[in-house]
């Protein structure tokens, strides 16, 4: 059995034989969730790629305690994986990031297109953001990721422009590309960028945007997928051309 992963701060001085306390909302959902007992075997990572294994040594309504048995550093997975996700009604644009942080992508931007039907007003762009980040570190905890998600600030779309310049390779996903998905190189590259949008579709104005910015739009096929399936589709592919999951 894969024993469950807790998000909690891993002291820099902790080794085999020291004690981890868990604290919170993650002690809550141990007891009241997850029912842990003394004597169960669990993971705590810090969402940075430190990672501690053990059994619980102690168990109270406001805390566990964890007996460390082993510790592992792990590197952050090549290429990174960015998904630019357009705003969309519903929970649908919810769904994408869940799906794509269980899939293994490593930064989240919210994209305020034009087409967009939900709006993030600036007075609540933090509250909006935090529930993104929210989403993105819970589907990392439950799909036994060591690396939570960054969900950085909502964007326009001549700002995303800007931003998408720093990633090695950048795949603007377009139904009317003739580019097929299938017919871009993605091996070699140290960041890639999915970028989705509303379920309106990206604008002709913000294509033309991104095309002058030297981005590689692309399709996947003859059907359209929905904004929260698209970005799913591309990671999975992504990982497994990489050899992610062999």
């Amino acid at each position: 059995m894969v024993e469950p992963l807790f998000i909690s701060p891993i002291p820099s001085d902790t080794k085999t034989g020291s004690k981890i306390r868990i604290a919170g909302a993650e002690a809550k959902h141990a007891m009241s969730v997850r029912r842990l007992q003394v004597g169960e075997a669990i993971a705590v990572s810090d969402g940075q790629g430190n990672k501690a294994r053990g059994k619980v040594s102690q168990l109270s309504k406001d805390f566990l305690e964890l007996d460390v048995e082993s510790l592992e550093k792990l590197e952050r997975p090549t290429p990174k994986l960015v998904l630019v996700q357009a705003l969309a009604k519903g929970d649908r644009d919810e769904m994408a990031v869940q799906a794509c942080t269980e899939l293994g992508i490593q930064t989240v931007i919210p994209w305020q297109s034009e087409r967009s039907v939900s709006i993030w007003k600036p007075e609540k762009q933090d509250k909006h953001r935090v529930r993104w980040q929210t989403i993105a570190t819970e589907a990392a905890k439950q799909s036994l990721r060591p690396f939570i998600p960054v969900v950085e600030q909502v964007l326009g779309t001549r700002e995303l422009a800007e931003r998408l310049k720093q990633f090695d390779l950048t795949l603007v996903l377009d139904p009317t590309s003739t580019t097929a998905l299938t017919g871009i190189s993605v091996a070699g590259h140290q960041s890639i960028a999915i970028v989705v949008g509303p379920e309106g579709g990206i604008s002709p104005e913000e294509l033309e945007v991104f095309r002058s910015a030297g981005l590689s739009l692309v399709g996947l096929g003859s059907g359209i997928l929905r904004t929260s399936t698209a970005g799913v589709a591309v990671v999975s592919y992504l990982q497994a051309t990489l050899g992610n999951w062999s």
